[in-house]
């Protein structure tokens, strides 16, 4: 079946699309269907979506129907439209490209950009003698099927022991090991949100976590970080009043925003949702990334006296991506409800990715060190970039967790977006991590790369960020998708 989206709706996702004043040049046409490829390469829109009629999109845009007919015909052009008369015309993929880890896409030979679209560090060091003890252990499993829904016990015992050393004691009945913290969250939503409920975010928030909700078609309230993080009584009174089955938030710096939610806010959170009927999924992914010495608050089931608050967690941030490696902690009887959910879906996380993560949190007191001061130099070089090349820009330094979020000077970041590709750098635009088009005047900037690549890009975005107001061009360029 394919979706579709109306013109109202696509209008809303376009918001400014007409060209900037450096780029007046530009023929509207040219603009427009620029602007719906940046929506494709960043994941705003998806694949196989059939896109309004000419003349519903021309009335919702204001514009005139042979704008929206040229528009269209470029996009067909690139690849990115797909036209069958009597049908009408969806997105596709264009020849040549893949579809990356964030649902961004990225031509086939791009090796080379500057990716600043992701989150996530290379392996460390330790993993190749990790995976060699792992394949050693792997003998005493191969006598058996090689199921195990909830996880090896092993596994469980040493994420249940990490919780209780962070002060909230854990049985490995407590634990169930997914593929990743996606994966996690995915088994959770299906268990605990029927189709159509409503669901509490915060915006800006972790952008394949909207497209989970979206996916089991849940009804999303957002509550709005400001820049001092949440608003307790904002938060408090959103719980309240819109009663949603499920509020996922992300309280150990949060990501984009690197916030870290205070203690008292954890203590009131828990009795709230209680109150109003409502399942808590708290996502502690950068959970161990404190940098400068902060020691993060209590996790926030520690304040949890009714089992309404499920903490998800796993390896990628902190050790590699690669390793799909995520758990669930909550009450022993919902971990049972999850596998016997779980088994209909992919049986089981493999024995030998589990056997390797037992042997990375072994060493979790050298891995997890170095990957804080790494960090630290990294952040560093990326403030120290910005605060150069683009003092407009205005941001809080954050104290955890991989990235950093940026208000620009002026409503332009999928512009930016889209004119970095030309220079080799790849961004995930501030509108990707909200839920109703909005943030155009933010920007999300890992700093999960070397300094010296942080430095180039962003020089290049200067450039870029320069051009956009000053330097008319004739015309618009395809786009290299992201990844």
């Amino acid at each position: 079946m394919v979706s579709t989206v109306r013109g109202a709706q696509l209008a809303r996702l376009l918001g400014q699309w007409h060209a900037l004043p450096g780029r007046r040049r530009s023929p509207d046409y040219a603009a427009l269907a620029g602007a719906v490829r940046g929506l494709l390469t960043d994941g705003r829109l998806a694949l196989g979506v059939r896109l309004p009629a000419e003349r519903e999109l021309a009335q919702a845009l204001a514009i005139s129907r042979t704008t929206v007919s040229a528009a269209y015909r470029e996009l067909r052009a690139s690849g990115h439209l797909t036209s069958r008369r009597g049908a009408g015309s969806w997105t596709t993929l264009p020849g040549g490209h893949r579809v990356g880890s964030h649902g961004l896409w990225a031509p086939l030979d791009d090796l080379d950009g500057i990716d600043l679209g992701s989150a996530a560090m290379p392996a460390p060091a330790e993993l190749p003698a990790a995976a060699e003890e792992a394949v050693a252990d792997l003998s005493r499993y191969l006598s058996g099927a090689g199921y195990h829904p909830a996880g090896l016990p092993d596994l469980r015992d040493a994420v249940a022991a990490g919780f209780t050393r962070r002060g909230l004691p854990t049985s490995a009945e407590q634990i169930m090991i997914t593929s990743g913290v996606q994966h996690a969250l995915d088994l959770v939503l299906r268990l605990l949100v029927p189709a159509g409920s409503p669901v509490l975010v915060e915006t800006p928030t972790y952008p394949n976590a909207l497209a989970s909700l979206a996916a089991r078609r849940a009804r999303i309230a957002t509550h709005g970080l400001g820049r001092a993080g949440w608003d307790a009584e904002l938060l408090l009174g959103a719980v309240r009043q819109t009663r949603p089955r499920l509020a996922y938030l992300i309280p150990e710096f949060h990501n984009p925003t690197g916030h870290l939610m205070p203690v008292g806010l954890r203590e009131r959170l828990p009795a709230a949702v209680h109150s109003a009927g409502t399942d808590l999924v708290a996502d502690e992914s950068f959970v161990d990334l404190a940098l400068d010495g902060v020691a993060p608050p209590p996790p926030l089931a520690s304040y949890d006296r009714h089992s309404r608050v499920l903490t998800i967690g796993g390896m990628s941030k902190p050790y590699w991506g690669g390793l799909r490696i995520g758990w669930v902690r909550a009450a022993a009887p919902v971990v049972q409800r999850l596998a016997a959910v779980r088994v209909g879906m992919d049986m089981s996380s493999p024995v030998l990715d589990q056997l390797v993560a037992v042997r990375l949190l072994e060493r979790a007191d050298t891995v997890v060190p170095a990957r804080r001061a790494q960090l630290v130099r990294q952040r560093d070089a990326l403030v120290a970039a910005l605060r150069a090349e683009l003092p407009e820009w205005r941001f809080a330094v954050p104290r955890g967790g991989m990235s950093l979020w940026a208000e620009l000077d002026g409503p332009v970041s999928s512009a930016l977006a889209r004119a970095a590709e030309d220079l080799g750098v790849r961004l995930a635009p501030g509108p990707r991590f909200g839920a109703d088009g909005t943030l155009e005047r933010f920007l999300r900037l890992p700093f999960a790369l070397p300094p010296e690549d942080l430095a180039e890009a962003v020089r290049r975005l200067a450039a870029v960020r320069y051009d956009l107001d000053r330097v008319p061009r004739p015309r618009w360029s395809e786009p290299a998708m992201i990844a």
